[in-house]
Formats: structure tokens, C-alpha cells, sequence
């Protein structure tokens, strides 16, 4: 449902703006930011979202088997504490049907609709020097003015589709999973998937029970860990809600947000059956984030520890599949240090005599035909559907399909022409008064805690800037000392030593670069705390300068 203005624009003056404030998007981010700026700082605000309807990353991914690997009491929002009560939960994880009817349930219940027109993507966005506005454009042509705009762009919502020779000849159905069709059929066909993170691990545990026969094609086999996805009985939900008070404390004062007590025992400090005896403790509860930091502390960290950790995962990847050649190439045999992953039955999966497993480490994909795909080794996989699980170009990726222009006229692509950068993964240098939520070098972490902090902390900085009648931007050196604490933690873990979509190393031609806070949701608070308490120090605030004649 589109909806028009319910706002009555300002007067038509030099200085005016139709609106205080848009947001372009209506996923997690944009909804809570539409509900601070508009209910509670009294703001006029308009919120765009390209999709026919709310939910971001949740409106988009529907293929089978969607789901968040969060569990389900903390993958919501924590800032109203009626909704925390009178929302429920049936299952450990959430469905995308569940969490993109909960999203529509907060749009409904906090009156945001009229305020939020969608089928509408924005096509560029200008701010004026002269006058501290940004004039956004949509797709359609349509032309607002703002003073402040706010990117809820989502980290993961600009497809990666592959550069494969021969991809537009395929005389079959080729679908990514970020654009999964509202009708699409798989029983009885011959399905290919191509990518094995997070996506398509759910997608081929989904759907080779129905399919004629499904082929994995792996380059790069992932660590995985069982879901443990299970009923929640109503007495479980009733107890989580007594203690929701705790939960978000622990929550907020967390390194990773997802609702389970943190390890503080380095792995090597234990006996070799203590190490045992814990790992398949957490592989029997499930849960990716859980089984790499619940364990113990240091798995993301020490060589030793992650290889103790590793080696669990690999010796149950060939205790579960039979296939010895299928558990070669699903066995990973580099560091355990990509975002963690956990999948329903994944393994299991590939003791199916209908799906079978394509090595593109050994023999890449050469090209795809109208009939499938040929390999290296000269082998044509037949397919009827192929399915893309590539991934995203993420963090970055829709700001730099806009044209997104700052101070000067400068666009945001030149800005990031080397690596994309912030301040407090909330603004950047040279494009005043637009915050981002999830910009690059935010918070690594269960997302809806890291949002709830960032749209709180902008409404404070906005805030702040119409207090002083200014705009508001971070200094070059603030963003370059952030950057610079960024990678410094990044180093101290393992994750840089693998190639991954959080370091952009999935998109070909991107330079592998730090994109995230990895220094936890209670350090990141801090932070935020303390460049506050000290009156927003890395931030100027810059008045109009100059009356633009009518």
C-alpha cells in the first residue's frame, strides 16, 4: 500500500524543508527510526522503502527455510515494554513470516503507516551547502527537501549476483535468494544451488526433500553447527517475560547481544575431555554465535583454541555424513573465522540419495549453459532452476548504487573510493545531517540491540543539532581515529585471515577492508557514552551559510 502525505509540507520559503527528516528504508532500522524522530521528538517525517511492503531484509527473503539464527526472545525490539509482553513467540528461531508479521504488528500498533510510502526507491539524494538541506529524489522523479535524512539501508539487502559466463543463456530458472518470487515451484525438478553460508545451507536443507535432485556446488565449505530450532511451550515464553528486565541488561551488556551468558574461560585452560564435554554440550543446544563465543572466550582469538574448536566441528561432519567423498568437500580445512553459521539438519542433508555435492575448489564452474552447469572437470550438472545463495554486497553496497552527494557536491563514492568508512558506524565526514543505521564499521552483533542503540543515539545527536540551529558532521581526523580502532581490533582476532562478506571479500574487484566494530555491543555503548558526556566531541556543528534569496 502506497500512502501520501499526512504532514502538511512547510511553506513554500527559501528556507524551508517539506519535511524535518526522511528515512530511506522500512526494515528494523527505519521503523524504530520513523517512530523516535516522528512520536517522541515531534519531528515531521517521511519514510521511503522501494518494496510494496514493510520489513527490509524480511520482506525480500523469502526463499524456503528463511529464518534468523537469533533466537526468537531477542531478535525483536526491546524500547517498548507492552510490546515486549504482548507479543508472542512459538518456535526457538523466527521465520521470516514471523518476524515480517511482527515488523507489520509495530508498524500497525505505532500508527506509522501513513507516514512510510512504499514502491518508492530513492534514486539520489543532494545536500545543499548553502542552506544545511538535502533535496531527495525518488525513482519515480518525485523531489522532497529535508534537513535531516537517515540511511536504514540494511547491511544485507543489495544482491551479489555472479559474473559466470554463459549465466543469461540458461534455459531454466535461475532465482537469488535476496528476490525469491511470491510463486515458484521445486518439486520434481532439478535444483542447483550455488553458495553455502548462512542462506544456502537453509535453503538446501528446505528443499531437497521436495526436489528431484539437488546439487550443492561449494568453493569454500563452512563451519556449521545445528540450529537447535525446537517448539517453545507457552510456560517458556511466560518465564522469558517475567525476566525480560534481566535478559536486556545482559543483552545491552554483552560482547555479541544474543541472549546467552558469554564464555570468560580460555579453551586451553581446561582439560582435552572439559574442552569435549562443552563443545557438545553447545553443538547439542545449537546455535552458531553460541557454539564460537559460549564456549569458551577465546575461540575468535587464539589459533589454538579456534583449531580445538574446528576440529570438533570436522569430526562431526564426518561421524554425520556417510558419503566419505561428499565429507571431503564439505569438510573445512581453513580457520574457524567467518560469521558464524548454524543450519537445521544441514549435514544430514547430504545423506539424501537425491542431492549430491559439486567440489568448485577443485573443479570451478567453467560456465553455465541452457542446460546447467559445466565444471573444470567437464562435467554438465542438468539443472531446471538454479538458485544463486551469493550473498550481498553488503554494508556498503546500496549507498554506493545511489547518487548520493555531500559538501561540494561530492558523491559518496568518491568519499569510499578507497574503503568505506564512519564515525561510530553512524556518520561520515563531508555529508552533514545524514546518519546511517548499520553504516559501514557499526557494531558486529545480533542486529536489533545494535539498531535500538544507534536510532536512540541519532535521535540525541539530532537532537543536539537543532538545539544549536547547525548541521551536524564528524571531523575527518574522528573518522579516521575510529577507522583506525576498528582495524585495531579487527587484527586481534582471527577474523581478517579469511576471506568473508564482513570484510566485503565476497564481491570481486572490492577491496578487502574492515567493515565492522568487532569490539562487542557493551564496549560499542561505552563509546557512544563517552563522545556524548563529552559534548559530542569528533562532531562540528556548522550554521547555515548563507540566506538563499526566494
Amino acid at each position: 500500500m502506497t500512502t501520501l502525505p499526512t504532514t502538511e509540507p512547510a511553506s513554500d520559503t527559501a528556507s524551508s524543508v517539506d519535511y524535518d527528516a526522511i528515512v530511506i528504508g522500512a526494515g528494523f532500522g527505519g521503523i524504530y527510526m520513523l517512530h523516535k524522530l516522528r512520536n517522541e521528538l515531534g519531528l515531521s517525517v517521511r519514510a521511503y522503502d522501494r518494496a510494496a511492503g514493510v520489513g527490509g531484509t524480511w520482506y525480500w527473503n523469502r526463499y524456503p527455510g528463511a529464518l534468523s539464527d537469533t533466537e526468537g526472545f531477542v531478535y525483536r525490539y526491546s524500547f517498548d515494554k507492552d510490546l515486549l509482553q504482548d507479543y508472542d513467540w512459538s518456535t526457538r528461531y523466527l521465520k521470516q513470516a514471523d518476524i515480517l508479521a511482527y515488523l507489520e504488528h509495530v508498524v500497525e500498533r505505532f500508527d506509522l503507516a501513513k507516514d512510510i510510502q512504499l514502491n518508492t526507491g530513492i534514486a539520489a539524494a543532494v545536500f545543499d551547502d548553502r542552506t544545511n538541506r538535502w533535496t531527495v529524489t525518488t525513482e519515480q522523479g518525485e523531489t522532497v527537501t529535508a534537513t535531516y535524512v537517515v540511511t536504514a539501508l540494511g547491511l544485507l539487502s543489495k544482491i551479489n549476483m555472479p559474473d559466470i559466463p554463459g549465466i543469461e543463456t540458461f534455459a531454466g530458472d535461475i532465482i537469488h535468494t535476496g528476490a525469491w518470487p511470491d510463486q515458484h515451484e521445486l518439486a520434481g525438478k532439478r535444483v542447483g544451488v550455488i553458495g553455502n553460508g548462512s542462506t544456502g545451507q537453509q535453503v538446501i536443507s528446505a528443499v531437497a526433500p521436495e526436489v528431484e535432485h539437488l546439487t550443492a556446488f561449494v568453493r569454500t565449505p563452512q563451519y556449521s553447527v545445528p540450529a537447535g530450532d525446537r517448539p517453545m511451550t507457552a510456560d517458556e515464553v511466560t518465564a522469558i517475560k517475567g525476566d525480560f528486565d534481566s535478559i536486556w541488561d545482559q543483552v545491552r551488556n554483552s560482547v555479541v547481544a544474543f541472549g546467552f551468558e558469554e564464555s570468560a574461560v580460555p579453551a586451553m585452560s581446561v582439560s582435552e575431555e572439559e574442552r569435549q564435554r562443552v563443545f557438545q554440550e553447545n553443538w547439542d543446544i545449537g546455535g552458531g554465535f553460541r557454539f564460537m563465543f559460549g564456549t569458551f572466550c577465546d575461540i575468535a582469538t587464539d589459533p589454538e583454541a579456534n583449531e580445538a574448536a574446528a576440529s570438533f566441528i570436522r569430526s562431526k561432519i564426518q561421524e554425520i555424513v556417510k558419503d566419505p567423498e561428499k565429507a571431503r568437500i564439505l569438510t573445512p580445512t581453513d580457520l574457524y573465522a567467518r560469521r558464524p553459521l548454524c543450519a537445521n539438519h544441514y549435514y544430514e542433508t547430504f545423506n539424501r540419495d537425491n542431492v549430491s555435492v559439486a567440489d568448485l575448489k577443485q573443479y570451478p564452474i567453467v560456465e553455465i549453459t541452457p542446460e546447467g552447469v559445466r565444471t573444470a572437470d567437464g562435467k554438465l550438472h542438468e539443472l531446471d532452476v538454479l538458485i544463486l545463495a551469493t550473498g550481498f554486497d553488503a554494508v556498503d553496497g546500496n549507498y554506493m548504487a545511489m547518487d548520493l552527494r555531500g559538501r561540494g557536491g561530492r558523491t559518496i563514492n568518491e568519499a569510499w573510493a578507497d574503503a568505506p568508512t564512519s564515525f561510530l558506524g553512524i556518520t561520515t565526514n563531508g555529508f552533514p545531517n545524514m546518519f546511517m543505521i548499520l553504516g559501514p564499521n557499526g557494531p558486529f552483533t545480533n542486529l536489533p540491540p545494535s539498531i535500538e542503540t544507534q536510532v536512540e543515539w541519532i535521535s540525541k545527536l539530532v537532537a543536539e543539532a537543532q538545539t544549536r540551529e547547525a548541521a551536524v558532521e564528524p571531523t575527518a581526523e574522528a573518522e579516521q581515529a575510529w577507522t583506525e580502532t576498528c582495524q585495531t581490533i579487527a587484527d586481534m582476532t582471527l577474523f581478517p585471515k579469511v576471506d568473508s562478506w564482513i570484510f566485503g571479500a565476497n564481491v570481486p574487484g572490492k577491496t578487502k577492508t574492515v567493515m565492522f566494530y568487532i569490539g562487542g555491543l557493551a564496549n560499542y555503548r561505552a563509546q557512544l557514552a563517552e563522545v556524548e558526556d563529552a559534548g559530542f566531541r569528533g562532531f562540528e556543528f556548522v550554521p547555515a551559510r548563507a540566506t538563499v534569496p526566494a
